[in-house]
């Protein structure tokens, strides 16, 4: 049994906290702090301030990067309006945010980190967040920032009991070991290829993702019939055949793009219309179906359960779960698309796999195609995507907390009916199935990678990275565990 020293306490800064000096044990003892890897010390320069909250504005040049833009499932920092907030100018201070810069989070999220895809150059970070000043072997550090064994010593660090923990600066001295093999730099290098290419493929995701909503709405916007919005208020008639009598139904807002919609060329048809049934998921309640048993691995025999709240902006899935019950559940269908129909509405993804028996719960509404037709329900996926994004779903909602958006709401949701070709434009950029191959080659493994990025869909970028984080957590853990490791970029 490991005994901690006096030499223990007093790195420790004579802290004799139980939990501060439980040792994680690593076999591997070739380690650096993340000081060490540093260029230097970090100063009061290289975190983020805080402007206060009395210069928020609602539009500005201008931003403020929040901590929850550094999230556990993401290597890039997720920017939306949540995460971001427009400031003042005036008081808005240039951290010279450069692609390939490293942020940590210090507070809130501790020890969540992320590199920038590209220059931010009006964007400034909250006092939450630490600019790393980090250039060799940067993302072998970010490889294992992102693993749990830098995680795990965070944790042991900062003080529990808080509402809100704070880890200070004491991420830097959590330790990250090196490779002892004779190859070690070649098992670097290999770190880091790993580390880029998930980079490259969130980068591919996002970018196809934004692509799928520009060309909606220019679709949208310039096929329309020659008749003109006009905007009124509600009649007594219309607020008894809606049965609605919240205001923002009948806003200018949401009118005006219900318009747009339905003065498409082609016309704009309600999901039933496109061949779909709407029906809740399963319900995973005792009551309907006896015990079950939760894992987050994957087990044999157990159903594969897709929680709405763990759907991502992009149209996957951030986490899977998994569920051992011996009834025979409400399994998806090639072709279904999964709503998120209550809190974060309006995510969704298409299910195309038929051998996985995949459920979903009672929270998110199931899109069931009959004729299973995978390209179409990617489009209308996509674009309900759109309408989330597009604020419409905001308006047709009802209730609290986020709302919902029940089954007798869908008849005010449209679907423009595209040419195919649009259809199948955006669909591809979605869901493309092909192949995915690599090099055996370390030199040129990005290189072709990055071919197949640009083929892929967003659905197959995401399972390949997928595939990724999992082998480079392997080799993470045989570098902690001082295990040999092999050379293997043959990922399928």
């Amino acid at each position: 049994m490991a005994s901690t020293t006096y030499k223990d306490i007093v790195e420790n800064n004579f802290n004799l906290a139980p939990s501060q000096l439980l040792d994680l044990g690593s076999r591997n003892k070739n380690t650096l702090f993340v000081r060490d890897l540093l260029d230097r010390k970090l100063n009061f320069s290289d975190n983020g301030n805080e402007v206060g909250s009395i210069n928020y504005i609602s539009k500005s040049t201008h931003y403020f990067i929040r901590a929850k833009a550094l999230q556990k499932e993401s290597f890039l920092p997720f920017i939306t309006k949540e995460t971001t907030i427009p400031i003042r100018p005036q008081v808005f201070y240039d951290f010279n945010l450069q692609k390939g810069d490293l942020l940590i989070s210090k507070d809130s999220n501790i020890g969540e980190a992320v590199v920038l895809d590209k220059d931010y150059p009006n964007y400034s970070i909250s006092g939450a967040l630490y600019k790393l000043p980090i250039t060799k072997g940067k993302y072998y550090l970010l490889a294992f920032l992102k693993h749990s064994y830098f995680k795990k010593q965070l944790d042991l660090l900062v003080p529990k009991g808080a509402t809100i923990r704070h880890a200070k600066t004491l991420f830097l001295n959590c330790k990250i070991p090196f490779p002892k093999q004779k190859n070690s730099k070649t098992i670097i290098r290999y770190v880091e290829a790993l580390t880029k290419a998930i980079v490259n493929k969130e980068k591919a995701i996002q970018s196809k993702n934004q692509s799928i909503f520009e060309s909606i709405q220019k679709e949208l916007l310039e096929n329309q019939k020659k008749k003109e919005f006009k905007y009124a208020l509600p009649k007594i008639d219309e607020l008894k055949t809606s049965t609605r009598i919240d205001s923002g139904y009948y806003s200018f807002e949401y009118k005006e793009k219900q318009f747009l919609i339905k003065n498409y060329a082609n016309g704009a048809f309600p999901i039933k219309k496109w061949g779909y049934q709407i029906n809740r998921g399963q319900n995973l309640q005792v009551s309907q179906i006896g015990k079950s048993i939760y894992s987050d691995t994957k087990k044999d025999n157990f159903y594969t359960l897709i929680r709405p709240t763990n759907f991502s902006d992009f149209g996957t899935v951030k986490k899977f779960e998994y569920l051992g019950n011996q009834k025979k559940l409400s399994a998806l269908e090639t072709g279904d698309i999964v709503f998120s129909a209550e809190g974060t509405i309006g995510k969704c993804i298409l299910f195309v796999d038929p051998k996985e028996r995949w459920i979903t719960n009672i929270h998110g509404i199931i899109l069931n195609k009959k004729d299973h037709n995978v390209e179409e329900s990617a489009f209308v996926s996509c674009f309900l995507r759109f309408l989330r994004v597009w604020e419409v779903l905001n308006y047709i909602s009802v209730g609290g907390q986020g709302g919902s958006l029940a089954k007798e709401c869908w008849k005010d949701i449209l679907i423009p009916k595209f040419t195919r070709k649009k259809r199948q434009e955006i669909a591809s950029l979605y869901c493309n199935p092909i192949d995915y191959y690599t090099s055996l080659n370390l030199d040129n493994f990005l290189e072709r990678d990055d071919r197949w990025n640009k083929k892929a869909g967003i659905i197959e970028l995401d399972n390949s990275a997928k595939k990724i984080k999992n082998h480079l957590d392997k080799v993470l853990d045989k570098i902690v565990d001082n295990a040999e490791i092999k050379i293997d970029l043959y990922l399928t």
